[in-house]
């Protein structure tokens, strides 16, 4: 599919703007890194305990600060989430408490110091009770065979692992962890007056449930860190190689600071719009790396099979004709991937939240560079040289059906 016949547009003409806007973002990007004292590492890298809480109305994020400074937790953050895929994400929180040193005992107070403050804080029952919306399929179960509302005998442990099995489903699925009356479960299959009766006799209902917890350690942080870089690293220097084998090191040079520049201005996106860098985010930069530099190659290709074509022909005019060649094609799979992840940025939930904001930066970035960053190098380098253009890497059979073409 050809979305446009005979495009003549002047790419590296406009070189100079493309270099211009490139470094706007990566100043503005990168002022606001060094202003915030570098990137949010995530939990992944940092070391520490994140403690997701989901409220039963908007939390109160002044009683939990207040509640987190009075046990001595300054050093804790608070911040909540707000997903349009989930309407009662407006109601989540997420403490975190980093631990810069320490070992897994140091990491599991923190957590259950979070814990307690949560309890201390929100908990209004002084009864002794259980609270129903933190308890989990076991000990409920164990606490209707004691009660037996069924009065289905000694054997009925099956029937009661099912039946807390459907009470905790109910709870968690239908009313997004959180029950406010015991009446809301009169639709579980077997949840008779008598069994809600007895549920409400031994268990209180929280405004709060504590839906996730993670914890990492900082060595473990540390070593997460190092390997990412590590990754990234290998990835480029892995492409260079293989660009500069298959073309011409200046093709591999060239795409390679592309794909750093992509990088960059990504890393620049994610300060300034106060995103975590976690392992999902290094994932979706190493997606990044290899989707820029797919789309330099494809033009890359072109400009080789040009310059066979068109031996006589300036080095600009040559790469400027290679790239509204495959405009096309550059419009057609971009634009489709870049709908792709806009959807799964609007409606994936926040856990992929991160991914897919990188995903959508990337490929504006990546598509961009690609003929605005990546193809002007080989120009200016070429220029510098005196030449008409970089070598090619002559020998294989695609160069040889290229030669034929042009003597024919």
């Amino acid at each position: 599919m050809e979305l446009f016949k005979s495009v003549n547009v002047d790419w590296m003409g406009k070189a100079k703007y493309f270099v211009t806007l490139s470094l706007v973002l990566l100043a503005v990007g990168w002022a606001s890194i060094w202003r915030d004292h570098g990137l949010r590492l995530g939990i992944d890298f940092r070391g520490g305990t994140l403690v997701y809480v989901r409220f039963a109305g908007p939390p109160p994020i002044n009683d939990i600060r207040k509640g987190l400074e009075t046990a001595g937790l300054h050093d804790s953050t608070i911040q909540t989430i707000n997903d349009i895929s989930d309407a009662n994400s407006k109601n989540d929180v997420v403490i975190g408490l980093e631990r810069k040193a320490g070992d897994e005992q140091s990491l599991d107070a923190g957590k259950q110091a979070i814990l307690d403050v949560l309890h201390k804080t929100f908990r209004s029952d002084v009864s002794g009770k259980d609270d129903f919306n933190s308890t989990g399929r076991a000990e409920l179960a164990t606490y209707l065979t004691q009660k037996d509302p069924l009065t289905l005998g000694v054997n009925a442990g099956d029937r009661y692992n099912q039946l807390a099995q459907k009470l905790i489903d109910a709870r968690d699925k239908e009313h997004s962890g959180i029950v406010t009356s015991f009446d809301q479960l009169k639709n579980v299959d077997s949840a008779t007056p008598a069994v809600l009766g007895t549920l409400s006799n031994g268990y209180s209902l929280g405004n709060f449930t504590v839906r996730n917890v993670e914890v990492v350690g900082p060595k473990v942080g540390t070593q997460l860190r190092r390997q990412a870089i590590l990754a990234t690293l290998y990835a480029l220097a892995g492409m260079l190689v293989y660009i500069a084998i298959r073309f011409e090191w200046v093709y591999g040079a060239a795409a390679v600071i592309a794909v750093f520049h992509d990088v960059l201005i990504t890393l620049g996106f994610f300060s300034l719009f106060h995103y975590e860098i976690s392992l999902t985010v290094i994932a979706a930069l190493l997606t990044l790396v290899g989707y820029s530099m797919n789309d330099t190659i494809v033009i890359f290709d072109r400009v080789r099979e040009n310059l066979r074509l068109m031996r006589r022909e300036p080095l600009a005019d040559i790469v400027n004709k290679s790239i509204n060649q495959t405009l096309s094609r550059t419009i057609l799979t971009s634009g489709l991937t870049f709908l792709t992840v806009l959807v799964l940025y609007a409606l994936g939930g926040q856990v992929l939240r991160a991914f897919s904001f990188a995903m959508v930066v990337g490929v504006v970035v990546g598509t961009y560079s690609s003929f605005g960053i990546a193809a002007p190098i080989v120009v200016v380098w070429s220029k510098f040289r005196g030449n008409q253009g970089p070598a090619v890497s002559a020998g294989s059979a695609a160069d040889k059906r290229v030669a034929a073409v042009a003597r024919r």
